[in-house]
């Protein structure tokens, strides 16, 4: 059936290689593991090997009309090669294993079966998809994002959750819901749902097969709203994450906002229920615990800040917190625990940008001024006892009143005062706004994902797109671009010092920033012949970001409007070799990625897309008739997301 997919969250988002890749031999010998990347075909058993010698990536061309059914798919022409010291060789397929399609059945904890990305309210009654009379059917999620493989660290009882193998967890959050059956757009209309899945580890091959999938409640945690980037902590457990946060002065009057209430309820009435239809109760970091069999419990985190949380990323100390923005004049924040392991208490900080280049996506040095600290407890308490107008004054017009100052909030200029006592208040659930009064820098526009290289003791960072507030002088970012995005890097140092002169308590503080040259997009002046608006050689608009630390591999997943087909890529930060390792179908976005370095003996690399065939003109205009076909034959005719992982490699034994 054809279909013309609604395009409201790009226009909402917006607004807010084939080289090889040398990896030496001791990265893999290190690690006793084996790595999975994508393909269209589950990927055969992987025999384990002992190397000596080193692998290479060989990455893949971009697929082309030639091959429309392959643009329309997650493709996989890399293959990894192993070269022994004795002169042998042997290369291995790279292939794309999926645990599910959206919208499938899939076997239910207690028997029986559920839909996977299915769509509940708070209560656990499924939502109904009732815009077209006589096909009424639950909702289910086009785009699975965030997603955390784990390993259980005390022992389960393998025969109640039907394993033969090794019992591994993974926890998946879906980001939102494209359209109705009527083809109306319901993007963050409707709570979001995240699930356990329960996986049987072949340990011979490492293969992953999905035995049972469990809904997580999220009464607790009062509903999650539109969660994007995730990230597996050092503790074992999910850090999710809430974007694009409602602006609680006009909350009264967002549509979209009251529309997600009443589904999360499953009342119409309760959207203008204050105590119900509170913005302050969002856009903060869930973080799920995975349980022994296989259940799943949700605790949401207020104290680190309400931003646009995308993908947060604990350091090594397991108290350090560095933080994406996706927003518009979004902001560089940081968190830092008062305990180990523990996100319920702490100080929040955010970066003033000491610009040091204009040139290109520019570099600047980092100074930190700290907006409070807070227990998660303190927020949820104020959240819920407080109205936007007893934290702060906003306007829109100049008051001509020296008490306000001048800001300029999610690219509109602001009047803002904070009301005496409201500080802690302000910092915590004003965050933007209050961050932006503090002098920190609000200028952003996107930062997204955030990783870390422990060894080296570099963050990075996908800005995926360079324009709007950091390239128009409305801030003190002010750089050229491009648009396509880049990929950051920062030093991360102890003995920083805030803006008050007072010691940071950490030894991972972000103190400067700048682009790097190899992961820097490339804005085409025309499209080229087959609609691509940036360089199809290089990263275009950067998203999920991970880092793997025995293969001292960055990877990058994509989120454009610039490429025709988003691809996956692997960078190797010593060589400098980039390498295309997959390709998405047209117009889906690159999501759940992580790098697992090691899971009894194997390593992988996780993988979904969501939204395939969310056209947009001008960029699909020249692909759209040949691919569509396949993209509903595939994907349920735009309906369904793939979650999965990246499979054929070989176990890497340790010698």
């Amino acid at each position: 059936m054809s279909k013309s997919i609604n395009s409201t969250r790009r226009k909402v988002i917006q607004a807010l290689g084939g080289t090889p890749m040398v990896l030496p031999l001791a990265r893999w010998l290190s690690s006793a593991s084996t790595i999975g990347i994508l393909s269209t075909e589950r990927a055969n058993a992987a025999t384990p090997v002992a190397m000596e010698g080193s692998a290479a990536f060989l990455g893949m061309a971009a697929p082309g009309l030639d091959h429309p059914e392959t643009m329309a798919r997650v493709a996989v022409g890399s293959t990894l090669e192993v070269n022994q010291h004795d002169g042998s060789q042997q290369r291995y397929a790279l292939t794309y294993d999926p645990f599910f399609i959206t919208g499938d059945q899939v076997p239910g904890l207690e028997g029986g079966h559920v839909i996977a990305g299915g769509y509940f309210d708070l209560y656990g009654r499924p939502i109904m998809d009732r815009s077209v009379p006589g096909q009424e059917r639950q909702f289910f999620s086009d785009c699975p994002d965030g997603m955390s493989l784990l390993q259980p660290l005390v022992d389960v009882d393998k025969a109640s959750l039907g394993i033969s193998g090794n019992p591994v967890f993974a926890v998946v959050q879906f980001e939102y819901a494209s359209r109705n059956l009527a083809g109306e757009s319901e993007y963050g209309q409707l709570p979001s749902p995240i699930a356990v899945l329960t996986l049987d580890q072949d340990p011979t091959t490492g293969r992953l097969a999905l035995v049972r999938y469990y809904n997580v409640p999220t009464k607790d945690a009062y509903g999650l709203w539109i969660t994007c980037g995730a990230s597996r902590s050092p503790w074992n457990t999910h850090l999710g994450s809430e974007e694009y946060p409602t602006d609680a002065f006009a909350a009264a009057n967002d549509k979209r906002f009251k529309a997600f209430v009443a589904r999360l309820y499953g009342d119409v009435n309760a959207a203008t229920d204050p105590d119900k239809a509170n913005p302050y109760l969002y856009n903060h970091v869930p973080e799920v615990m995975v349980m022994p069999d296989g259940t799943g419990h949700v605790k949401k985190h207020f104290c680190l800040g309400r931003i646009s949380h995308e993908l947060i990323q604990v350091c090594p100390d397991q108290r350090t917190v560095l933080m994406g923005d996706d927003y518009t004049n979004g902001g560089a924040f940081l968190f830092i625990a008062d305990r180990a392991a523990d996100l319920s208490s702490g100080s929040l900080y955010v970066a003033k940008w000491r610009q040091t280049s204009d040139i290109g996506p520019g570099s600047a040095r980092l100074q930190w001024i700290k907006l409070g600290e807070a227990s998660s407890d303190d927020i949820e308490h104020l959240a819920k006892m407080l109205k936007p107008t007893d934290i702060m004054d906003v306007t829109t017009s100049d008051p001509g009143d020296p008490s306000y100052t001048r800001i300029v909030y999610g690219g509109t200029t602001n009047w803002v005062r904070v009301k005496p006592g409201m500080d802690k208040a302000a910092a915590f659930l004003e965050t933007h706004r209050y961050a932006a009064l503090q002098g920190g820098s609000l200028g952003f526009t996107k930062w997204e994902g955030t990783t870390v290289n422990a060894a080296d003791k570099v963050g990075y960072v996908a800005m995926s797109y360079i324009y709007k507030s950091m390239t128009d002088g409305s801030t003190d970012i002010h750089v050229e671009g491009p648009t396509a995005g880049a990929v950051y890097a920062l030093n991360l140092r102890a003995g920083q010092h805030d803006s008050n002169g007072d010691t940071i308590d950490s030894e991972w503080v972000p103190v400067d920033m700048a682009a790097i040259p190899d992961l820097t997009g490339e804005d085409l002046l025309t499209p080229d012949p087959l609609g691509n608006m940036a360089n199809p050689n290089k990263i275009a608009n950067p998203d999920n970001i991970k880092f793997s630390e025995r293969l001292r591999m960055l990877l990058i997943g994509e989120d454009s409007s610039m490429h025709v087909n988003n691809f996956l890529w692997a960078y190797d930060i010593d060589s400098h070799r980039l390498a295309r390792v997959l390709s998405d179908p047209v117009a889906a976005e690159s999501t759940g990625l992580q790098a697992v370095d090691d899971i009894n003996g194997w390593t992988y690399i996780m993988s979904n897309l969501q939204h395939p065939g969310d056209w947009e003109s001008t960029l699909h205009d020249r692909v759209k008739a040949a691919v569509e076909p396949f993209i509903d034959k595939y994907y349920k005719e735009g309906y369904g997301g793939s979650v999965g992982y990246v499979a054929g490699f070989p176990r890497i034994s340790e010698v």
